[in-house]
């Protein structure tokens, strides 16, 4: 290999600094991106469990029950039946009917209440006495008495426009008959009370009905859909995190009983917006919907997207390009050239590539005079692997322009393996710790918290990363966390 003549290398050094002249269609810096990183949305399903104080229907069933259920007071003319003797295969009466008078009384005592299954159980517990005198004139009075107990089952349901009904049914048996041994047999008094006790029982699902139906499900309900149309808060600070929820349908898929507490098993299922600024605001929120009768299966499906600022880069740039001045650059054909940068713009270019440009003034070390002054251009493409936080940037292209004295040379630094390479490292930004410390941030945030009249409780079991992206306001890496959250309604009493 021949070395360059120096009049062969002062040819080719004025080709290299006269080709990109700005005044002859040189190089211009790319142009700037208007897009904008999205803001995230899921569906995503937060039980709402409504509780119902049912102690008011035990109350209003003692007032309107009676505790006396009914009382008797006649004459009956065969209290005791005629017997009968077989004489010649003849059934033969030897003693007449005795008749008596019945007097009594049933009464109950306090009601209970509780939950089996579907159903609310009423527990009416009764006690009879009843007294059979002047029995033939013979027996001048005995008092029987007898037990039972009666189980009003409520089979409670919640219609579609929130209207809370049910449908009772009341059985009893008695536990001890109410009765008296006369003349060697037992005279019972169930038949009577049975009569008595039939209007009763009649009255007493009436009012369960009745008292029912007074239950205010839809109320309690439209102040938890109008006020679940909010932002909550993710993260506090470094950086800021909200989650706005916009409910779209409610879910009812049944209840319990939990002492004088109905439970019902509700749902909001709605769109979860996620933003990395302050707090957004809340959205309009709509009437509340019909009820969905479908079992609701809590999750929280949620993007929380990572944004990197430009301007958090540009530092990083301006250090690695600090470092590698200290060094000359070793061109082909040229030599070496001191090459000093200046701040360096990084922004968002379309096509979601990033761009880049420095300042630079540029001499060789063989030459004397005025040093070549312009501007480097470079734009790329970052990339990770799916699911990973490792961000690289490929597609590198370089460009540049001058103050007019050579715009190729410029190019040539560069397209140099310590420039570009260089530059594509410092932005190679590794997001795993960030990452890591915004999941912690966020479990703890969101583990429990009150939010105004909200307790919040959220699981979170997934956490992974998307595909990164330049959009104009940063690089946008997407974050998808899963698990459940259910909202528990505690106005401040």
């Amino acid at each position: 290999m021949h070395a360059i003549k120096p009049l062969a290398a002062a040819f080719l050094l004025t080709a290299l600094l006269s080709g990109c002249d700005p005044a002859k269609g040189g190089a211009k810096a790319p142009p700037h991106a208007t897009d904008t990183a999205p803001t995230p949305s899921q569906t995503s399903l937060i039980a709402v469990p409504i509780d119902a104080n049912i102690a008011s229907l035990r109350q209003e069933l003692e007032r309107t029950v009676p505790r006396t259920l009914w009382s008797i007071d006649q004459r009956e003319k065969a209290c005791v039946p005629p017997q009968r003797v077989k004489v010649f295969g003849r059934k033969v009466k030897v003693t007449p009917a005795i008749p008596c008078t019945i007097v009594g009384q049933v009464t109950r005592g306090a009601l209970r209440l509780r939950g089996e299954g579907q159903e609310i159980v009423v527990d009416v517990p009764l006690n009879a006495t009843v007294a059979a005198r002047d029995v033939g004139g013979v027996l001048k009075g005995e008092t029987a008495t007898g037990s039972a107990l009666a189980h009003a089952r409520i089979r409670i349901d919640l219609t579609a426009d929130w209207r809370m009904q049910g449908k009772a049914r009341i059985r009893y048996g008695w536990t001890r008959a109410p009765g008296i041994d006369f003349l060697g047999k037992r005279i019972t008094f169930t038949d009577q009370a049975d009569a008595k006790l039939a209007p009763v029982v009649r009255d007493v699902e009436r009012e369960v009905n009745r008292e029912i139906a007074k239950i205010d499900i839809r109320s309690q309900a439209a102040d938890i859909w109008r006020q679940s149309f909010t932002a909550l808060e993710l993260n506090r600070e470094n950086p800021p995190v909200w989650m706005r929820v916009t409910p779209q349908r409610i879910l009812f898929g049944g209840f319990r009983l939990d002492g004088l507490r109905l439970k019902l098993n509700l749902g909001i299922e709605g769109v979860t917006e996620t933003f990395v600024s302050g707090r957004p605001d809340d959205p309009k929120p709509t009437p509340l919907p019909k009820l969905v009768r479908e079992t609701p299966r809590p999750r929280l499906d949620i993007r929380v997207p990572v944004i990197a600022d430009y301007a958090q880069l540009q530092p990083v740039i301006d250090r690695a390009l600090a470092k590698r001045a200290t060094r000359p650059f070793v061109l082909p054909k040229l030599g070496p050239m001191m090459v000093k940068f200046g701040k360096s713009t990084v922004y968002g270019a379309p096509d979601g590539r990033i761009a880049v440009g420095t300042d630079v003034e540029a001499r060789l070390e063989a030459r004397t005079g005025e040093p070549t002054r312009g501007r480097i251009w470079m734009t790329a493409v970052p990339v990770n692997a799916p699911g990973s936080a490792q961000v690289r940037f490929t597609d590198l292209v370089v460009n540049g322009d001058t103050n007019g004295v050579g715009g190729d040379l410029l190019i040539l630094i560069g397209r140099s393996p310590d420039f570009a390479p260089l530059i594509a490292e410092a932005l190679t930004q590794n997001f795993s710790r960030d990452l890591d410390e915004l999941e912690g941030k966020i479990r703890r945030a969101v583990d429990q918290r009150r939010e105004g009249a909200f307790v919040i409780r959220t699981r979170i079991d997934g956490f992974e990363t998307g595909e990164i992206k330049a959009y104009g306001n940063g690089l946008y890496l997407p974050v998808r966390m899963t698990g459940g959250a259910s909202v528990a309604w505690r106005p401040a009493r």
